[in-house]
């Protein structure tokens, strides 16, 4: 009995040994991940989201399962990655953080392009514009009382957390996820790189501009460098305009331009700052570009409510140049990447 009980010991410590010995299933390495926000029905072949052009003209094929996340995954064979959010932060940092986690993928070089559509101030840029962020600021994060309560003195009901005044001053500069900086010498290159590239105007989006003043705001789509705000409200309005400039102003310390508004990129720089101290990701190689469907606010004679009422998923002014626009330069920054991947794989490129 000790014999055989000492035999079968033996061949259970044999088995786990050749399973210890035996190489793990090699992760996927990743080279781009593009980062999308919503689709509005199949990946292909119907009316785009912001994620359809990609799968088209990138050809991911590939379909990963991804029941952990909003959306199945999307691969090709230049190591592009996509990935689908849902819309807001909750639903972002959720998805992110399962990317992040999931043990099929090496994302430890991979870069990460966040690409959807925005509103626009009209004092910085025009319809089917594209920017460039470096900084991205929370707009949820705050304490605020209602408009009608306002003492007369203050500007907004809006205060930052932690803090008994509207933009009160010190400002906190302890990290609380109301600010993330991007690598200024990344989106300068990313900018430079694709300054020039052509984008698509139409006598919709021109009739639209031309009733904002302003030179930003009728001038021809164009690619620029500036901020973001993100918050899980959709806001809209001149005065709502001048309160985010404002907010970005005051939590960059001056340094940051408010320029489009979005709702889910805050999510998204929350889970990979957490993934990159868990050493998954690099927080450095993060890129995002937002392109203007829509300006944030009325166009002269209707009023905030009347224009909100204009400002519906799909029928924004310029909804389609704007995804365009979110392909046609982004792409030019992930196939560099792409196709030259022994120059930028351990090199970030200034």
């Amino acid at each position: 009995m000790i014999v055989d009980t000492m035999a079968g010991i033996r061949v259970i410590l044999a088995a786990l040994l050749c399973a210890l010995a035996a190489p793990a299933e090699k992760r996927i390495p990743v080279r781009v991940v593009v980062v999308a926000m919503f689709e509005r029905g199949a990946d292909t072949g119907d009316e785009p989201g912001e994620f359809q052009y990609w799968v088209e003209r990138e050809k991911l094929d590939r379909v990963l399962p991804f029941p952990q996340g909003y959306r199945d995954l999307r691969i090709n064979r230049s190591g592009v990655l996509g990935v689908v959010t849902g819309v807001g932060t909750a639903r972002a940092a959720a998805t992110i953080m399962a990317l992040g986690l999931d043990p099929r993928f090496d994302l430890s070089h991979a870069y990460w392009l966040i690409a959807g559509i925005a509103g626009i101030d009209p004092a910085d840029g025009s319809l089917g514009s594209a920017a460039w962020a470096e900084w991205v600021v929370d707009g949820d994060l705050a304490h605020e009382i209602d408009a009608r309560e306002i003492p007369p003195d203050w500007k907004t009901g809006y205060v930052p957390l932690r803090r008994n005044l509207p933009y009160e001053q010190p400002r906190r500069d302890q990290d609380a996820g109301e600010v993330y900086r991007l690598n200024p010498a990344l989106v300068d290159w990313a900018y430079r790189l694709t300054k020039d590239v052509r984008l698509d105007d139409n006598d919709t989006i021109r009739r639209r501009r031309e009733q904002f003043a302003g030179e930003n705001a009728q001038r021809p789509p164009f690619i620029l460098k500036g901020d973001t705000i993100s918050g899980m409200t959709f806001w809209h309005g001149k005065l709502m305009s001048q309160w985010a400039n404002d907010w970005v102003r005051y939590h960059t310390g001056g340094r940051g331009n408010y320029v489009t508004c979005a709702m889910e990129d805050t999510g998204t720089l929350q889970a990979l700052t957490f993934l990159a101290k868990a050493r998954r990701v690099d927080r450095e190689r993060v890129l995002v570009l937002r392109t203007a469907s829509n300006f944030d606010q009325q166009r002269t004679g209707i009023t905030a409510a009347e224009s909100l009422a204009e400002t519906k998923i799909g029928s924004y002014a310029a909804y389609l140049p704007a995804l365009e626009a979110a392909w046609r330069v982004g792409r030019v920054v992930v196939e560099e990447i792409a196709s030259k991947w022994p120059q930028y794989r351990d090199r970030i490129p200034e």
